[in-house]
């Protein structure tokens, strides 16, 4: 799977919608951390992180949620991998 930036930040937000429905995906602020514009508690946001791994066939390490605060940082983290993820 190799997908663009822009790929990638659309497949995020359907991840969010599904999960969180009601939001407001305009509304998003790509550089302020995500948890706190949807209100996500740390179960809800942990669920978004296996989404994401599951969808984008990215492993994520525990010690790498720090880098995954932003919609913007979520992108810059995932682009480089998705391009090395195990094909469909």
């Amino acid at each position: 799977m190799t997908l663009n930036h822009e790929q990638i930040r659309a497949e995020v937000l359907e991840i969010l919608s599904t999960l969180a429905p009601g939001i407001q995906l305009a509304r998003i602020d790509p550089e302020k951390p995500l948890r706190a514009q949807i209100d996500l508690d740390s179960m809800d946001w942990l669920n978004v992180l296996v989404a994401i791994h599951e969808r984008m066939r990215v492993n994520i390490p525990e010690s790498d949620y720090g880098k995954l605060q932003t919609l913007d940082g979520i992108v810059a983290y995932l682009a480089p991998k998705v391009s090395e993820a195990a094909p469909d």
